[in-house]
């Protein structure tokens, strides 16, 4: 009986590992972007490349969009995104994405203000200057998510 119990052991625990893993890894980014912009298709092309899935709209005005999912004009970008009930907005890395799906903290979102040259999808020349993650709530409230 101890050796059943060792075999079921050994199979229900990475199972239990991979099942608790898998919301994350399944979520559906939703981005909405211009159809012309490069550094955009390239922050997709990271999101992927992380292994996140990724669904994109085109769309000719990104305002909309924004003002709909309450991102303060100031932490505005290029694109905005949402996942799991949150907004991203702007060149976020996907290891950011991950820790707030993972953590579940109580925010709108994320951001990237503006087009940080350097982060995901704004690749120049190697630059690695240093930017922030905010992580910021929808009654105004913000503060440093990540350093980067």
């Amino acid at each position: 009986m101890k050796n059943g119990r060792r075999f079921l052991l050994a199979i229900a625990t990475p199972l239990a590992i991979v099942a608790c893993a898998a919301p994350a890894a399944a979520a559906v980014i939703n981005v909405v972007k211009t159809a012309t912009c490069g550094c955009c298709a390239k922050w997709v092309e990271h999101l992927k490349q992380a292994g996140h899935n990724v669904r994109v709209t085109n769309v000719a005005d990104l305002t909309p969009t924004a003002k709909r999912l309450g991102v303060p004009d100031d932490l505005r970008s290029c694109h905005t995104a949402s996942v799991g009930g949150y907004v991203i907005e702007g060149h976020v890395p996907a290891a950011d994405i991950a820790k707030l799906l993972r953590e579940k903290p109580v925010a709108a979102g994320l951001s990237v203000p503006g087009m940080v040259a350097g982060s995901p999808g704004m690749e120049m020349g190697g630059q690695t200057p240093h930017y922030q993650t905010i992580i910021f709530t929808r009654d105004g409230k913000r503060k440093v998510f990540a350093q980067h």
